[in-house]
């Protein structure tokens, strides 16, 4: 028998009144939930405008505790609605020391913890080494009342390591909540169309590599010289899509999913029994120069 679930997400605008966004989140979540959503995933950042885009010390004040009072307010909502709630959240883990991470609360309210995001960019409109602290807490999986899920963060979505190295902690879905955009000064649209199209691809191999369902969650909306691009998708096992979201729209989404492909993708294509792990060492190196 098939073991279906339900997926939501929830691609939103944001604006720079911080309770309006968590609020447009939260009833993002029971909109997904009247709809039969089971875990719903929040976009990277939610809480604020896109802050990456500038240095500036002003920022680092909507950073909060995790535990703390958003994620509070989602366990609050999980419970209300029972589901999975996936929040991206900007730590603040010490006086001068900030992360980049997802909080997963379970669908009972309950806490299960943090991952923090690994891979930080810095790149024009990005600044994100600025303001986080590489993530220390390895990958992580969390084994949430309705399926055992891995959360990745933007970023992470360019390297495969992440992505197998999730799955291979037994991650039956991966989650990525991201922000990214097109650059408004570009004058070259086959760059900006070349750019999504890179950006969906890699996260589809990572489904077809691990044989697991994978769920991009991007925000939408002008913020300074950034056009979040929205296109938030879901693929099945193979990196098949399921639904993409519109550029330029927000939406709450909801998509059965069916956990038990996995089994019969990894059957017929066998990457993980052929995997030559004796070989692998190189990799661990930055380049491979001597």
């Amino acid at each position: 028998m098939s073991r279906k679930i339900n997926i939501g997400f929830v691609q939103m605008a944001c604006s720079d009144d911080v309770e309006a966004n968590v609020q447009k989140a939260i009833e993002g979540v029971r909109e997904a939930a009247r709809k039969g959503a089971q875990i719903v995933c929040l976009q990277e950042l939610f809480r604020s405008l896109y802050f990456c885009d500038v240095e500036d010390h002003h920022n680092f004040s909507l950073a909060e505790s995790i535990p703390g009072p958003t994620t509070d307010r989602m366990a609050e909502v999980a419970k209300e609605c029972g589901v999975v709630v996936v929040a991206s959240l900007f730590e603040k883990r010490a006086q001068g020391l900030y992360h980049n991470t997802t909080a997963v609360l379970d669908a009972d309210g309950t806490y299960l913890g943090k991952y923090r995001k690994m891979h930080i960019p810095d790149d024009p409109g990005y600044y994100e080494k600025f303001y986080f602290t590489p993530g220390d807490l390895g990958y992580k999986v969390f084994d949430t009342k309705v399926a055992k899920i891995g959360v990745l963060i933007c970023w992470d979505q360019w390297y495969p390591e992440a992505a197998r190295i999730t799955s291979l902690m037994g991650a039956e879905v991966l989650f990525y909540p991201t922000a990214i955009g097109w650059d408004t000064t570009e004058p070259d649209p086959k760059a900006n169309e070349e750019q999504y199209s890179a950006w969906q691809t890699i996260q589809r191999s990572h489904a077809i590599a691990n044989g697991v369902p994978v769920v991009a969650v991007n925000r939408v909306g002008r913020e300074a010289d950034q056009q979040f691009w929205g296109g938030s998708f879901v693929t099945n096992a193979f990196g098949s899509l399921l639904y993409v979201a519109p550029h330029d729209k927000e939406i709450v989404h909801v998509q059965e999913i069916d956990l038990d492909q996995s089994d019969r993708y990894r059957t017929t294509w066998p990457y993980f029994r052929d995997r030559r792990i004796d070989s692998y060492q190189p990799i661990t190196k930055r380049y491979i120069d001597e």
